[in-house]
Parts: structure tokens; sequence; C-alpha cells
């Protein structure tokens, strides 16, 4: 199921999967279980079917994971991966403390070979705890009184867990930057290693030059593949040739204007809940975004396993990545008020306002900010970042722009998606559902992005989650779906990006819940509309 190395772009050779049955126990206290309540299976959460648990851990609950691991005969050192733990994890390896993790959707690791018996074995051992909407920390779209567009809470470890063994001096990070108006890529390794590309070795930080290239795009997702050793240690990695920037107030691809037409993707599966049940079902979802004439995926309050990027860099697919909100609980005036066109813009350093007004809050937003943009700064498909969405736990958005184009100036910012702009940046955000939509330009030039829209609901009886029924305009049958679809684009899409609307995504690909606003039912078992109907409508604009 997890049987695909996880992180494709540093990719060692001799690596071992930890996935499957572990034990686990949910307590009220920091001591170690004396009995265990059964198995779970790791990389799924107790409140996920595929799991096999079928439990919520409340917020004062602890969850504890116990399983043994062999690495016997491995030489050199053990580094044992998470792919990521909701929210914060402790870990031992024999009774050793390896270290702590705050953060529910970034990775972490751990060398752990100095706390491995003398045969290379031990026991894991990890403690989780998970305050979902009761502290201030990434929780995404989860509650704990889920319904509506709130869901399903997911508690410990929900990405694959997975170790590798490396020699005493071995690389620790990669980072790639393709300049693509000097038809070169620059390729960093920590420590320096050698990169080998088309037959040549560098010394890192290398410089490359990448003469004749093929650009990469939806339309043909090209990409380079090199290695990087450093001593016995040696990686294999991939890059792509291409950019982004904002100009005139359009979004270019490569140079050129590039109308992103796209869909939000909220990456919920029937079974695993936040986790795909491994690369198909990630490409099920993927290459129905593309059969339906989308090129652009806007990952909605969630950061996938690495897989789910690497996909999208071969297929052939942007990415819009928004980071997980958190912060306190919201206040309806601010986020759901201008959804309906009640309260203007509001300045966000209003900290009380905007559920921020804790300042440890908001350093730990930051810090898991800044994980995500390091652990995904590689991926050739990501276009946008999205640090703020419709005023959920939003502080400082301004700065918090600035602060993400310093760490990645190769990339775009939509700094406050939705409503509360602060102004400044390139891009103006838009959410637009109970109205219907005129293009008008931004007063600072910033391209102008309609970053929600739609939302037509249509309940397929047999394949919902439950009998609740939430969208923004429903509909009695797949043909009145159709007909206003066509519409929609027709009528104010289509004439939107002629006047200078520079991306426009849809809502959404899947039904999520009790959401029945998809193109796709949530069992992925009926889609809606046939794929050609709707990519001839997208086509259009």
């Amino acid at each position: 199921m997890f049987d695909e190395y996880p992180r494709p772009q540093m990719e060692r050779s001799q690596w071992w999967d930890l996935c499957g049955a572990w034990e686990y126990a949910i307590t009220g206290t920091d001591a170690v279980p004396a009995v265990w309540d059964g198995e779970i299976q790791v990389p799924f959460s107790p409140e996920a079917p595929a799991s096999g648990v079928g439990r919520t851990v409340g917020p004062g609950d602890r969850l504890w994971y116990r399983r043994r691991v062999d690495f016997s005969g491995v030489p050199g050192r053990v580094l044992l991966h998470f792919g990521a733990v909701d929210q914060t994890a402790q870990v031992w390896v024999n009774g050793v403390e390896m270290g702590a993790h705050a953060g529910g959707y970034t990775p972490f690791s751990f060398d752990v070979t100095a706390a491995l018996d003398r045969d290379r074995t031990g026991e894991l051992l990890v403690l989780v705890r998970d305050g979902t909407d009761t502290n201030p920390m990434a929780r995404g779209k989860q509650k704990t009184a889920r319904g509506g567009i709130w869901y399903t809470p997911q508690s410990g470890i929900w990405q694959p867990v997975w170790a590798e063994a490396v020699p005493e001096t071995y690389i620790r990070a990669l980072r790639i930057t393709p300049d693509y108006d000097a038809g070169a890529v620059t390729i960093d390794a920590d420590p320096a290693g050698t990169v080998h590309f088309q037959g040549a070795d560098y010394d890192c930080p290398a410089h490359i030059p990448v003469p004749d290239f093929e650009p990469w795009s939806p339309e043909d997702p090209k990409l380079y593949e090199f290695t990087v050793t450093l001593g016995q240690d040696k990686l294999k990695s991939y890059f792509a040739m291409r950019k982004f920037s904002v100009e005139n107030g359009r979004l270019c691809l490569n140079g050129r204007p590039y109308f992103h037409n796209g869909v939000l993707d909220q990456g919920y599966d029937p079974q695993g809940l936040y986790t795909y049940p491994g690369d198909e079902a990630m490409l099920r979802d993927i290459r129905l975004a593309k059969s339906l004439g989308f090129n652009t995926l806007r990952k909605h309050i969630k950061i996938e396993p690495l897989r789910w990027y690497y996909h999208c860099d071969r297929l052939g697919m942007l990415v819009w990545q928004d980071m997980p909100s958190g912060g306190g609980r919201y206040d309806p005036l601010v986020i759901q008020a201008p959804a309906i066109g009640l309260g203007g813009r509001m300045r966000d350093n209003r900290y009380a306002r905007f559920a921020r007004d804790d300042a440890a809050g908001r350093e730990q937003f930051i810090r898991e900010l800044d994980e995500m943009i390091h652990t995904l700064y590689n991926c050739p498909c990501i276009a946008m970042w999205v640090p703020f969405n419709e005023g959920w736990g939003q502080f400082d958005a301004a700065k918090v722009r600035a602060h993400v184009q310093a760490l990645d100036p190769t990339r775009t910012v939509d700094h406050a998606s939705g409503w509360h702009d602060q102004g400044g940046g390139e891009t103006q955000s838009l959410h637009v559902y109970f109205r219907p939509y005129r293009y008008k330009p931004d007063r600072e030039g910033r391209a102008v992005l309609l970053s929600e829209f739609g939302g037509y609901n249509l309940r397929v009886e047999g394949h919902t989650f439950n009998d609740r029924d939430f969208g923004y305009s429903r509909c009695r049958d797949a043909g009145q779906l159709l007909d206003k679809l066509e519409k929609l684009y027709r009528t104010q899409i289509a004439p939107a990006r002629e006047k200078g609307l520079a991306a426009a995504i849809y809502t959404q690909l899947t039904d999520v819940e009790d959401e029945l606003n998809g193109f796709v039912t949530y069992d992925r078992k009926v889609v809606k509309l046939l794929p050609q109907q709707v990519k001839k409508i997208i086509a259009g604009t």
C-alpha cells in the first residue's frame, strides 16, 4: 500500500516502510500504558475507517503508538522519518527520547542509531497530543463538533512512517532553484556534495546550464533527473525548468500569460479521511481534475505527502498550496458575513477580532508556515502560496506575505484568500458564491484571482456521507448541474477572463462529508458529469 519511496526528490536505495499494524492506546495521562487497546493501521488516524479503530481522540486524551523495529545487518546510521503527526509528537526508541515535534502537517526525522540495541533492533514509542480547535495550532477544517464546511477531526500519525540507512556523512537537505531566464538551475546540498547531470559533475552549490531546455507546463510536464553524491551517500532527484510571475496584472508561466483554470481540492478520502490509501488514490483524483479540463488544483487547508506533489509534477498540474488555518474560536462577523456582502475589509492587526490574540500561537503559525515552504520548495508544480483563507486566524497578512516571498521569491502569494485584503503584493483574491461575478480591475494593478466560486450541489443517493446536504446552489439532477455550470462559465468567467481575470478556482473537485458540491461523490464511485462535457465548458474560458 505504501511501497513507494516517500520523498521522491531525495531518494535513497536502502529504506524500510514502517506502516502497517502498530499497537495503540488512548489514555488520560503521560504514563506509558500498562495495557494496550489493540492494533491500529498506520498511517491512518484512529478516526478514519481504514485505521481499524473508529475512535475519536479528544483534546484531553493521550494517543500512544508502539511497535518493534529491526535494522539488523544495516551498516551506517538509521534515520527515522514521520510524514506528519497531528498535532504534537514525542518519540522514544528503547526508552531513549529522540525528540519532539509540534505541528500536524509537516515531516520530521530523528537519527535513532545510538538508541538501537547491539543487534540494531528496538522498541519504537510515540506519544501524541491533539487539541484540534481548542488550541491555536494549525488545524485546517478539522473541528471537534464537525458539520457543514467543518470536517471530522484527525489525530496522530496520518502520513507514512519510514526509515533509511545512511553513511556516517550524509546529505541532509537539497535546495533546487530553476533560473528560467538564464537557462540554468542552481542545486545546493547540505552538506555540499557533487551533482551529476547529463554526464557532467558539478560541486555544490552548483549553477548548472541547461541548454535548449524544454519548459515545464501542465501541457508538457518535462522533468530532468540528476543525482547527488557525498562520499558513500547517493541521492536521486529531479527538477523542472519553469518560471512563475505576475506581469501587467496577469499570472504568467514561463514569461507568458497563463490562465489558472482550477478547482478546489481538499484531499479527503472516504476510508482514510486525511490520508490517501496509496498512490493510486492520489492519482485517481489528480487525473480526474485533468480529465475535467482543469490545469490547477488549489490544495485547500491541508498539506499532502510529498508523493502527491510528485504526481502533480510529472502529470502536469499547477498547485496553489494553502497553509492550514489555526487560531482561536472564529467570529462569524469576520469569517462568514463577507460571503453575503456584509462587512467590509478589516485590518488584521486587530488580533482578538481575528482569533489571534495569543502571541505564542502567532509565532507557532509562522514556524509551521516556514516548515511547509521549506518542505515543498523543490516541487515544480507549486505556483502559489496561500497563507490565509477567509480570515480564519488571519493576522498581519501583508507582513506574512513579505515573509513568504523572502523565503521563496520564485512563486506568487495570495496573502488573503477571499476577503480582508490588506493591500500590496501582486494579487487580489476574491470568493464569490451568492451573487453573479463581474470583473473589476484592481486599483493597485494587481492580478485579480477568483479563488473560490461555484459550489453547485448535487446529491447522488447511495453515495453520500450522511443525510445532510450542504452546498451553495442545489441542483435536482445532472442535467440541471450541467446547465448551471455552462451558464456560469459562459456568462461570468469567460467575459471576466477577456477583461483581465487571471485565475478561476471552482468549488470543488470532490464531495466532502456534508458538502455535496463536488464533481465526484465522496466515495469516488460516481462522476456527476461526463468529463468531456465539463472539459468543453472549461475550454470555453
